[in-house]
């Protein structure tokens, strides 16, 4: 097969994924929504969501277009200005991914409640099929985008000889770049609406009024079930286009390299790149086949039926790679790589196909370890999670202790499978192998994310129906879905890190390839003043982060208790419904009945929604600018080895943070959900509204934020700073010449200072004769 049909049969992969995308959103619209309350709700939710991806998109517009003339101007001598307009692209895709995801997200939320009223497969088959849209346009968008600029540039700059092929990897990363601005920014401004509305809703609906945070009477819950979708779907999504596109351009890079050598291949040399986009397009296909796969029986485990998509698409993937890798890779070849050591002195470093191959399932195996673990440190009835509940029942400071420990505990297996990931990559197939590990843990994405955005809908869909105040047994349908959601989130935060970090590697190994960085000396006073400073990053990120939901939150709480003081039909509902206690609205008296039926619809939802969608669009400005200005401060002042010093400390720093700061909150969470079924501490059985629930409901709060807008958050911004690095390097690598040749030559400063006239002018006759 020649490079050019190749080239052109991997944008028909993402052609494929999207029209899956087009196929399964009809599928979804067309499924019943429902009543008419139930359209009522789900259409508030929609709008709010729109209305905040509208706000977000307006800022973003400007910023994208600030940085993409800043690209063009700055770099037509080290790449090419076309740079900009990668970045553009790649914004554009990373918006269209959120936006996809959140239509059919709010369309399928109220279709799956509807159907749970009839049984559960029917409302897991609907609820899967909207995270499959997210999924699928992710993946979709991903190597569509990429693959059409890599053969656009290809056509302008050529890929004869491996200077050609840098210039167009070079700007390619633009669209990395693009990715992973929107990403952060939909990141932070997506966790800081959700945590200020579920703050709100937990603390002042639960703990002070005593109704549930998704009671049609709670101010907040509407604000509360938008910020599911801005948070995780549309948020999450972004996370993993993110990743995704990361992972494939620090590959492509580092393959650009293998040209140096001699690489024979039947594709021009050109197979070190070719692979990470064959292997994210075949994912696809694997990924939609895994599709098929998820249904349960009426009655069965809805778990196990995602856990056989997952596991089959996987499998199928391993065998694929086998097949692609072999084939397109040399059985073996040796590469004198500049950076590195050579195993052998003359003919450089051995590699071979199957060691790529090796490394792949590293990846692979890695992500899946490092999400199985995050979710026994946070799934309920698991060791960890019970004994936060056990010091619920002496207050909410014992239990906020606790969960600070079992966050910092969490980290250390996590660190170990990802420390044994690199060095085992790193053996097959040295910086190419840990680029190719992430590629691989991210090559199922589609099904992935799928299943991720699952949780959100089933959630939603909970809040439907308890806001339609439809019968106990849907709630209980939901539930049960929502469950199997929390456990599918926690599973895929972990996968998020991991690749996070592996995929932060690869950008790394990328940027030191291109800045040409044999070495990091932290012997250096510069150097490791910048390691300190990176490492410091993602603590002040998390801070700004942290403030912001507070802030946030403190409007939300103030608003919604101001409702519930100063709306009568309101304030009598809330008396009605503490007079009555647990007993079901039926058994209530005629006139308490009558109390709460005037309440409906009274409490002022939209004022929650403007609170939270104010908040998030004005304090997610300054941590997404945070990611982008200091590593061009820095490079530009420093140079790239320093630069290079701040990447080892923030991506170190960052996924530390990142796993505690997520576990830590997923633990407090479910916590809080394990005395919903009632939970045993000392003998005795505690339940909702008892003082270690109130306890846990603090606990939970606290850990808001710290998984769903700072911890996520992080992911994002180790991987934005290795791109912002690498689009750099080209400049860096100049400038450093520049100052290296300036402190060389002192005579050129001499001649600049009018010191000495240049040797040209001067007579030969009066030139001074050379020192012998």
């Amino acid at each position: 097969m020649s490079t050019q049909t190749l080239l052109y049969l991997v944008p028909l992969c993402g052609v494929a994924g999207l029209l899956f995308t087009f196929w399964k959103s009809s599928w979804v619209a067309a499924q019943d929504p429902g009543d008419a309350k139930m359209r009522k709700i789900a259409g508030h939710i929609a709008e709010g969501a729109m209305a905040f991806l509208k706000a977000e998109y307006k800022i973003l517009a400007v910023f994208v277009a600030c940085v993409a003339v800043l690209l063009a101007l700055t770099s037509p001598e080290t790449s090419s200005p076309l740079v900009g307009f990668a970045f553009v692209v790649g914004a554009l895709c990373s918006g269209l991914a959120g936006f996809i995801g959140m239509q059919v997200a709010t369309k399928a939320n109220v279709r799956t409640a509807n159907a749970a009223r009839t049984g559960l497969s029917k409302a897991l088959e609907i609820a899967f099929a909207g995270g499959s849209v997210m999924g699928m346009g992710v993946v979709g968008l991903g190597v569509l985008g990429l693959s059409l600029l890599f053969i656009f540039f290809s056509g302008q700059f050529g890929v004869d000889d491996q200077a050609s092929v840098n210039k167009v990897i070079t700007v390619i990363t633009g669209f990395s770049f693009g990715a992973s601005s929107i990403a952060l920014f939909a990141r932070v401004g997506g966790g800081i609406y959700t945590k200020a509305a579920d703050v709100g809703a937990d603390l002042v609906g639960k703990v002070e009024a005593g109704i549930p945070e998704d009671h049609p009477l709670n101010p907040a819950t509407i604000a509360d079930n938008v910020g599911d979708n801005v948070g995780d779907v549309a948020g999450m999504g972004a996370d993993l286009f993110e990743s995704y596109v990361g992972s494939i351009v620090g590959t492509m890079v580092l393959g650009a390299a293998f040209m140096a050598g001699g690489f024979a291949d039947q594709f021009n040399g050109l197979s070190g790149v070719l692979l990470p986009l064959v292997l994210a397009g075949t994912g696809i296909l694997m990924s939609i086949l895994g599709t098929f796969f998820v249904k349960t029986r009426e009655g069965g485990d809805p778990q196990k039926a995602l856990n056989m998509g997952e596991f089959l698409s996987s499998g199928l993937m391993i065998v694929a790679s086998y097949f692609i890798i072999t084939w397109m890779l040399p059985a073996e070849w040796w590469f004198q790589d500049p950076l590195y050591a050579w195993d052998d002195p003359v003919r450089g470093n051995h590699y071979t196909a199957m060691g790529i191959f090796y490394a792949t399932i590293i990846g692979l195996v890695a992500g899946v370890l490092v999400g199985l673990i995050t979710e026994y440190y946070t799934g309920t009835g698991k060791k960890p999670v019970l004994s936060i509940v056990r010091q619920s029942s002496t207050g909410a400071a014992t239990n906020i202790i606790a969960g600070l420990g079992v966050g910092m505990m969490s980290t250390a297996i996590p660190i170990l499978l990802i420390a044994a990931s690199i060095i085992g990559a790193f053996h097959f197939g040295g910086l190419y192998g840990i680029a190719i590990a992430a590629v691989g843990m991210l090559a199922n994405t589609g099904i992935q994310l799928a299943v991720d955005a699952y949780g959100p809908i089933s959630d939603n869909a909970g809040g439907i129906a308890e806001m339609s105040e439809l019968p106990k047994e849907v709630r209980q349908r939901t539930d049960k879905l929502d469950a199997v959601g929390n456990t599918t989130a926690a599973i895929g935060k972990g996968f998020a890190i991991a690749s996070a970090a592996l995929t932060a590697l690869a950008l790394f190994g990328a940027y030191m390839s291109s800045a040409g960085i044999a070495s990091i000396d932290i012997s250096k006073a510069n150097v490791i003043a910048c390691l300190f400073i990176g490492a410091m990053l993602p603590f002040v990120f998390s801070a700004m982060a942290m403030g912001a939901v507070g802030r946030a939150a403190m409007s939300m709480i103030e608003e919604v208790r101001r409702q519930f003081n100063t709306i009568p039909a309101l304030k009598s509902a809330l008396d009605a419904m503490r007079r009555n206690g647990d007993k079901e609205l039926k058994d209530w008296s005629a006139e308490d009945q009558a109390i709460f039926q005037k309440a409906d619809g009274v409490a002022e939802y939209g004022k929650c929604v403007e609170i939270s969608t104010k908040a998030a669009i004005r304090e997610m400005v300054l941590p997404g600018l945070l990611a982008v200005v200091v590593p061009v401060v820095v490079g530009y002042i420093f140079g790239a080895e320093p630069l290079g010093g701040m990447l080892a400390g923030v991506t170190v720093s960052g996924v530390l943070m990142a796993i505690f700061q997520s576990n830590a909150g997923g633990a407090w969470d479910n916590a809080k959900k394990m005395f919903e079924e009632g939970v045993d501490i000392n003998g005795k059985t505690y339940y909702k509204k008892s003082d270690p629930h109130k306890a846990a409901v603090v606990g939970d709060t606290v850990g808001d934020p710290f998984k769903d807008t700072s911890g996520p958050s992080l992911n994002i911004l180790l991987k934005l700073i290795s791109v912002v690095a690498l689009v750099m390097a080209p400049a860096l690598v100049d400038q450093d010449k520049v100052k290296s040749a300036v402190m060389q030559e002192p005579a050129a400063i001499e001649a600049v200072e009018g010191m000495e006239a240049p040797a040209e002018e001067i007579p030969a006759s009066e030139q001074a004769a050379p020192a012998q």
